[in-house]
């Protein structure tokens, strides 16, 4: 597994020579610092523009490759993402389900560009943050780079890591996954110590932590989510945890000491 950057290659990204982008780098190589941004319900919405469509599509899509009624389809829908971290992964093991097919039939989601919505400070905040950056999602390549386009994000990456590219030794390893988190910052050639994952999901926070990975928990858009529903859920912090936002623009107060 080696991560694409933003240019397409497998290599050194194409830079910009500004004078804004020189200082980060400047810092990028004091510190040392990688930065690994999940991408639904970290950089946008994902509970307002995506899930909504994304978990009905999967449902239908077992309903017709499984040949589960709808509620059957559902419950194995969510049984296999708690239990494996990605509906995929328990598909591909125990069905043979083609995974790029599965990814592209249920990640059309029509209408997705008009639903997105982040926080817009959050653009320069990323822009300015020293050390290199890279998306790192569940999510497939196709459908990350539609969002970060629409947002116009894709330029504030040093590369992304989808889950076409989660693959070891002929095995998908999506999060929460720690070999491949142990193989990837070998790949970004930094120790894992190096590395800050900034993330919504605790068991891919518990997972980078144990590692030795620095480990961010946004909490901002679930918060939003719950609060649209009614509920009230606790947020406790838990150990593995080295910080915790609600926003990105939190990030700069953090600084370097995550």
């Amino acid at each position: 597994m080696r991560p694409r950057h933003r240019d397409g290659r497998h290599g050194r990204p194409q830079r910009r020579h500004d004078r804004a982008h020189a200082q980060a780098d400047a810092l990028a190589q004091r510190h040392g610092r990688v930065w690994l941004f999940d991408l639904d319900n970290t950089l946008h919405d994902a509970s307002h523009a995506v899930f909504g469509q994304l978990g009905p599509a999967m449902t239908d899509y077992i309903v017709r490759h499984v040949g589960l009624d709808e509620p059957a389809a559902a419950a194995l829908r969510t049984h296999y993402w708690r239990r494996y971290g990605v509906t995929m992964l328990g598909l591909v093991r125990h069905h043979g389900v083609d995974a790029s097919h599965f990814l592209e039939e249920t990640h059309r989601l029509p209408g997705l560009e008009a639903r997105l919505r982040m926080h817009g400070p959050d653009r320069a905040v990323l822009r300015h943050l020293p050390g290199r950056r890279y998306i790192l999602t569940n999510a497939p390549r196709a459908y990350a780079m539609r969002v970060l386009r629409a947002l116009r994000m894709d330029h504030l990456f040093d590369g992304l890591v989808s889950i076409d590219e989660m693959a070891m030794f002929g095995s998908h390893r999506p999060k929460p996954d720690a070999r491949m988190l142990r193989h990837l910052a070998a790949a970004l050639k930094v120790p894992a110590s190096r590395c800050v994952l900034v993330e919504d999901t605790l068991d891919h926070q518990r997972s980078a932590r144990s590692i030795g990975m620095r480990t961010v928990w946004m909490t901002g858009y679930a918060r939003q989510a719950a609060r649209a529903a009614g509920q009230r859920p606790r947020w406790p912090m838990p150990a593995y945890v080295c910080a915790r936002i609600n926003r990105i623009q939190q990030l700069r107060a953090l600084g370097v000491t995550v």
